[in-house]
C-alpha cells in the first residue's frame, strides 16, 4: 500500500481551482489505485504558523533544554515531517498570490526544513534527506507565467523541494483563469486530461 500526501494551499480551502485540481488527482488515483492511503493537509483550514523568532529558537534548542513551549513547537514540526516521510507521492495545490506562493505554503516549508531532520550540511554542501518521493504540483494562475520570468514559484517550489531531497517534481498548469470564460474553460480543461493520465 502507498501512501499520498495532499497538500491544498489555496485560501479558498477546497473551493480553490488548484485544490479542486488537486483533488480530483487524488480522486482519480483512488479510482486507479483503490488501496493508496490519503493524508490531507488544508493550509487554510489549518493554518500552520507562520515562523518567528520563538519558533525558530525551538528548533536550535538541544532536546534536553527544551522549554515546555518550544518542545510543543518542535513537536508540531515532527508531525508535519511525519507525514511527508511516510507518503511515497506528494500532491499540492498550488495557487498563485501576487507572484508568489501562499504565505502558509511557506509557513509550511519553513517547519519542515529542519537541520538534521529533514536536510544535513555535509563537506560537499547540503543534503536532503527525504529522497525517493514523486511531487505532483497543481498550480492555478489567473494570468499565463508558466515559463516567463513572473513565474518564480515553479523555482522555488522545485529547488526547495530538491534542497529536502526531492527532486522528482512534475507540474501541472492552470493559466489564464481570470482571462475569461473561454479561456478558463479551455485551461482546465486541458489539466484534467493532463492529471488524468497522471493519475492512471
Amino acid at each position: 500500500m502507498s501512501t499520498l500526501l495532499k497538500i491544498n494551499a489555496s485560501l479558498f480551502s477546497s473551493q480553490g481551482q488548484s485544490s479542486q485540481l488537486a483533488d480530483r488527482f487524488v480522486a482519480a488515483r483512488l479510482a486507479a489505485h483503490p488501496d493508496t492511503r490519503v493524508i490531507s493537509r488544508d493550509l487554510a483550514a489549518e493554518a500552520v504558523p507562520h515562523l518567528d523568532a520563538a519558533r525558530f529558537l525551538s528548533f536550535l534548542a538541544k532536546p534536553e533544554e527544551r522549554s515546555a513551549e518550544q518542545q510543543a513547537v518542535v513537536s508540531f514540526s515532527d508531525a508535519l515531517i511525519a507525514e511527508i516521510r511516510e507518503a511515497d507521492e506528494v500532491v499540492i495545490g498550488l495557487p498563485m498570490y501576487n507572484f508568489g506562493i501562499p504565505s502558509t505554503l511557506k509557513a509550511y516549508f519553513d517547519h519542515i526544513a529542519r537541520a538534521g531532520v529533514t536536510f544535513r550540511y555535509t563537506a560537499n554542501g547540503p543534503e536532503g534527506l527525504l529522497g525517493g518521493k514523486k511531487v505532483h504540483v497543481f498550480a492555478a494562475r489567473g494570468g499565463l507565467y508558466a515559463g516567463t520570468p513572473k513565474d518564480s514559484q515553479t523555482t522555488y517550489v522545485r529547488d526547495f523541494l530538491g534542497f529536502i531531497g526531492i527532486t522528482d517534481v512534475e507540474f501541472v498548469y492552470a493559466e489564464g483563469l481570470n482571462m475569461g470564460e473561454d479561456s478558463k474553460s479551455a485551461a482546465l480543461s486541458a489539466a484534467h486530461r493532463q492529471l488524468e493520465q497522471l493519475a492512471a
